[in-house]
């Protein structure tokens, strides 16, 4: 498809690959591209596996114009946290394979996914905004209450505590952790066998246990293009 993400179609399972060849930042033409492959997989039909480079699924939001401010920013993180609702409602199983570090938007994305698999090593699991100075936002807050436990809800929006890939499955970040090695087979095994699912029960059954998430991201996302059009004076 392009050359920061891959689109490979194998049976009913779409292996969606990010890969800028560095942290796989969540810049805007990353989230394009995401998005245009997510809709290529609601095409297709497809179960969906979301994956990363080998050591990192994604380190976040690009820094470089996150920093800057302005219209340009404001549209890359609308995105992000527009294209994390999109994964939450995704009408087939969507598995996520972090081959290592997961890092504030890049944890998020993750954490919209229905089954998320790491990896055993020297990697870390985080939501930094508290730690670099910034308020989490109320889109990012959303995502991880539905995901993580009460008490590591707060220390990972409040305290920007750094996990462990092991310590980040009782947090609830991650749902099992392999060998690196093994992240490939055991991610594209499950998500073929989730293809047996029904897949009328299954999307009727997500829209419905998840529609207070999705109606509080609607106004999550409206609350935090408020504050950043007053941040970076944006009409």
């Amino acid at each position: 498809m392009s050359s920061l993400v891959t689109y490979v179609l194998e049976g009913s399972v779409a292996t969606i690959t990010m890969d800028d060849g560095k942290k796989n930042a969540l810049s805007s033409a990353m989230l394009s591209e995401l998005n245009a492959a997510l809709d290529r997989a609601l095409s297709d039909r497809a179960t969906v596996l979301l994956t990363g480079r080998e050591g990192v699924f994604s380190a976040g939001f690009d820094l470089t114009t996150l920093m800057a401010g302005g219209v340009n920013a404001f549209n890359m993180v609308r995105g992000g946290f527009e294209l994390a609702a999109k994964v939450l409602a995704y009408p087939a199983p969507v598995v996520a394979a972090c081959g290592g570090h997961a890092i504030a938007m890049g944890a998020f994305l993750m954490l919209s996914a229905d089954y998320r698999f790491g990896v055993s090593g020297p990697f870390k699991v985080v939501a930094n905004e508290v730690a670099l100075g910034l308020t989490i936002p109320y889109a990012a807050a959303e995502i991880c209450r539905q995901r993580l436990t009460p008490a590591h809800f707060n220390r990972t929006v409040l305290l920007s505590e750094v996990y462990t890939p092991e310590a980040a499955v009782e947090a609830g970040f991650f749902d099992r952790v392999v060998a690196p090695a093994d992240l490939t087979d055991a991610a594209h095994k499950l998500a073929t066998e989730l293809t047996k699912l029904n897949a009328k029960a299954h999307a009727a059954s997500k829209l419905r246990v998840r529609a207070q998430v999705l109606e509080a991201m609607k106004h999550a996302i409206a609350a935090d293009d408020a504050d950043l059009r007053k941040v970076w004076g944006i009409v």
